[in-house]
């Protein structure tokens, strides 16, 4: 059955309020390895994928990755996930997070998760969000070429809702997301709860900006979701 639209959320920093942990554990994980990156710089690359997350700021851009090494990268990614991993258990989601996403189902938006986590780390934010009953199904790293801001996690979670771009709202916390909505042709909607400033996300394409899912839930008969058939 053709879903009639789809709501499709990112993850990390969107319905679970994981960004800074990403922050620390990736900066301890390229402490390890004794490449010195601020966490600044690291909250702003959160959203990327592993790979795409090291070459960002590692990258051959200011010649800060021409010594790199392809075996210290993967430690780097294997020392994040494991220390990230250790949060598994106690992931806290944002407030109305699986409210919000049982709202919208109720309205009859097809729900569709499109991170860059997957495995375990996939599983751990869906315990936290705690709405797998109205969840279509999520695309992770593993199934798509390129991750955000490439548009393919969003065309995937799109195709798997089975619904064409102008029937689909992508909701996201960073700059990558609204790339990667804005790419694919569905609207960008932002919320604050990543940390990522609000002019940011509007100069990236956000459509809306709201502060998290709770405030998007509050107002959502003045957003883009209203029902407007």
């Amino acid at each position: 059955m053709t879903a009639k639209r789809a709501a499709i959320f990112d993850v990390d920093g969107t319905l679970v309020d994981t960004n800074h942990l990403h922050v620390v554990t990736w900066w301890e994980a390229f402490r390890q390895a004794d490449r010195h990156v601020s966490m600044r710089d690291i909250h702003r690359a959160v959203g990327l994928g592993g790979g795409d997350l090291l070459d960002h700021l590692l990258g051959d851009g200011d010649g800060a990755g021409d010594d790199r090494d392809p075996d210290e990268d993967a430690q780097v990614v294997a020392a994040h996930h494991a220390l990230y991993a250790t949060y598994f258990e106690r992931l806290p989601a944002l407030d109305a997070a699986g409210e919000l996403l049982r709202a919208l189902a109720g309205r009859g938006w097809a729900i569709v998760l499109a991170t860059s986590a997957s495995g375990a780390e996939l599983s751990a934010l869906r315990r936290a969000i705690d709405a797998d009953d109205v969840i279509l199904g999520a695309t992770s790293a593993d199934d798509v070429a390129e991750g955000k801001p490439a548009p393919d996690p969003v065309r995937q979670a799109r195709e798997l809702a089975d619904v064409p771009s102008e029937r689909a709202v992508f909701v996201g916390d960073t700059v990558w997301d609204m790339k990667a909505a804005f790419r694919d042709g569905v609207v960008p909607v932002a919320v604050l709860s990543g940390g990522i400033p609000r002019a940011d996300l509007e100069s990236a394409g956000a459509h809306a900006v709201y502060r998290d899912p709770a405030d998007l839930l509050g107002r959502l008969d003045s957003s883009v979701f209203a029902d407007k058939e």
